[in-house]
Parts: C-alpha cells; sequence; structure tokens
C-alpha cells in the first residue's frame, strides 16, 4: 500500500541547497509484529518507485526473501525522483511553479537522510535487515554508516562503497544524450524525452552486457533486413520508448546527478576506515556478468567489511541479473534474512 509523509520543516542538503517541503512517497507491505522486531527496509535502484512487488518480481510473496506474511516491507521513493517524493517537477514553495532545472543537487547521503527521517516518523528503532541493489545499495550503505545500532543485517547487491569513475562516465554519457536534445532545459515534462530515450538505450547496454542481448535479442530469420529492422534495433528503441512513457528527463538527470556524489568515506577517513566500521551481519551479492560492479569489485567491498559473506549469482544478463535471476536471489537471501 502506498503512503506519504510530509517532512514539514526545512530539509538541508550537503550541499547547502535545502528543500523547504519534502513529501516521501513510500509501500509497505505484511504488518509490524508486536515487538517491531520484522522490519525489512529495502532502497530502490535508479527509475524504480517504492512498489517493491511492481519492479522486483517474485520477491514479496510467500516464502521468498521479501515474504509478507512474516516481514514488515518497507521502501521509500528517493528524492528527486516523480513516484511521489519531491523532485524537479514537484512545485517549489518559493514560485508555486515546478522546479525544472532550479532542482537543487541532492546527494546519496540526503536520500538516506530521508530514508531516516521517514524510519522515524514510522516508530521504526530498529530493523532487522537492510537491502540494497545498485543504486539502493548506495543509499542502503550511507545509512548504515550514519547509524550502525538501527540495523541487524545489511544486504548489499551489485553496488559498491564509492561512485568509479567508471559509472561516473555511464552516466555523463546519458547526461550528454539528454542535453543534444533541443527540448532540453525547457519548462515542460516532456523536455528532453527523446534525449533521455537514447540515454536509457546507452545504460541497457551496460545492464546487460553482450552475453544478455547475444541471448535475447537473435534475429530468427537469416533474410537481408532493412537498418533500424533488426531485434536488437527494435529491443532499443522499445525500452526508450518504455521509460519515457514512466518517467521524466529532469527527474533522470537529478539521479544520475546524485549516483555521481555516492563516496561513503568523504569527509569519514576515506571508504576502508568507514566500511570496516560496519558492525551488522552482512552478505554482499555479485552477478557473474555485471560490468557495472563487477565481480571482483563486489568480492573487495565484501572483504572490507568485517566477517561479511560473499555470494555470487551466475547470469547471462548482467547487472540485471538481480532483478532477473529471482529464484537464485531468493535461495541466497532467504536463509540470511
Amino acid at each position: 500500500m502506498m503512503h506519504t509523509y510530509s517532512h514539514n520543516e526545512p530539509f538541508l542538503l550537503e550541499n547547502g541547497g535545502v528543500i523547504s517541503h519534502l513529501t516521501i512517497a513510500y509501500h509497505t507491505f505484511g504488518r509490524l509484529n508486536a515487538d517491531a522486531s520484522n522490519v525489512v527496509w529495502v532502497c530502490h535502484a535508479l527509475t524504480a518507485n517504492s512498489d517493491v512487488a511492481d519492479w522486483w518480481p517474485h520477491t514479496v510473496e510467500k516464502d521468498c526473501f521479501l515474504d509478507p506474511d512474516r516481514w514488515f516491507v518497507v521502501c521509500a521513493n528517493i528524492i528527486g525522483s516523480n513516484y511521489g517524493t519531491t523532485g524537479p517537477l514537484s512545485d517549489n514553495p518559493a514560485t508555486g511553479k515546478p522546479y525544472y532545472a532550479d532542482f537543487p543537487l541532492v546527494s546519496i547521503r540526503d536520500m538516506a537522510r530521508a530514508h531516516l527521517l521517514l524510519a522515524n516518523s514510522l516508530g521504526i528503532r530498529r530493523i532487522h535487515a537492510l537491502v540494497g541493489g545498485s543504486v539502493g545499495g548506495f543509499q542502503a550503505l550511507e545509512w548504515i554508516v550514519a547509524e550502525p545500532e538501527r540495523f541487524e543485517k545489511l544486504v548489499l547487491i551489485a553496488t559498491d562503497a564509492k561512485a568509479s569513475p567508471w559509472t561516473i562516465a555511464i552516466d555523463e554519457t546519458q547526461r550528454m544524450a539528454i542535453r543534444a536534445d533541443p527540448t532540453w532545459g525547457q519548462n515542460h515534462p516532456d523536455a528532453g524525452r527523446e534525449g533521455m530515450a537514447v540515454a536509457r538505450a546507452v545504460s541497457l547496454l551496460t545492464y546487460r552486457g553482450s552475453n544478455g542481448y547475444n541471448r535475447s535479442q537473435y534475429d530468427v530469420t537469416d533474410a537481408l533486413q532493412q537498418p533500424g529492422s533488426y531485434r536488437a534495433c527494435t529491443y532499443q528503441r522499445y525500452q526508450g520508448e518504455k521509460l519515457c512513457k514512466r518517467f521524466n528527463a529532469y527527474s533522470y538527470m537529478s539521479i544520475l546527478n546524485s549516483f555521481d556524489t555516492h563516496d561513503i568515506g568523504r569527509g569519514r577517513g576515506g571508504v576502508s576506515a568507514v566500511l570496516a566500521k560496519i558492525k551488522a551481519d552482512t552478505i554482499v551479492v555479485g552477478i557473474s556478468s555485471d560490468i557495472i560492479f563487477t565481480p571482483r569489485e563486489m568480492r573487495l567491498l565484501a572483504e572490507r567489511i568485517p566477517d561479511a559473506v560473499y555470494a555470487e549469482i551466475s547470469s547471462d544478463f548482467g547487472h540485471d541479473g538481480f532483478l532477473v535471476e529471482h529464484a537464485d536471489l531468493n535461495a541466497i537471501l532467504r536463509p540470511f534474512i
């Protein structure tokens, strides 16, 4: 069920900006037990929403690792998104009109602080397990570093403790595509729409990698085809159009910018020093074919967290493997949680 929380005090951002009125959209699944010991908090990825059952198939189901009959599952939409939480298309109280390009820079640390506010408003003082995949893992790490005593278990999937030059380059390539759209910068919800479609198509190449495409996008005919008619071509266009139907370029750009700010060691003595202080029982899950957060990087992340366990899913679907290989993910995470 979707809910909203309104924070009626100014929300100060890490870079000095401010959101004068912050609204947070969130979903809950299941029921909180008598001693409030069954909370599992999920942090979502880039363009997902707070409805975990919508974007993470076969996880919020009976006998799965987010079983709502057992756990009280909470997920909050991140700042900057367009699924109910304050973002670029929200009205700026100073003008009475949408922020658009005036929406301030939000860091991953700011997103984690918003989760903290929501948890406190819900009376949740202790969280059994904090789960984050991809950008969700960024948020999870920031939150657990800020409040190490709140969490018993930590689940990190296909993520890292700091945005790497490789991942920032991927983001910048997408921003270049959006900025190349002549409509970008206009005060209109559809501004930059075609550029965002290209950005999405670019990102999918990194999400899936060659194995995923070569497995799923072969043409069934050996006849000579017209340029652009190949299955891989139509798939790219379809995915770009699909995102444009549910997202906007201002929110997309905002979250890409937030992604690049990720560094849990900033102002805290460095990544290694911070990871060494994590007290929660931790599991790190890598994807064998992930070219964004590679297995080597995931193993290193696990090695830096005291007593963390590393598990790896064998998949041809790259980074998206954590969304596709739900049977393997449930087999790993259900007993851990």
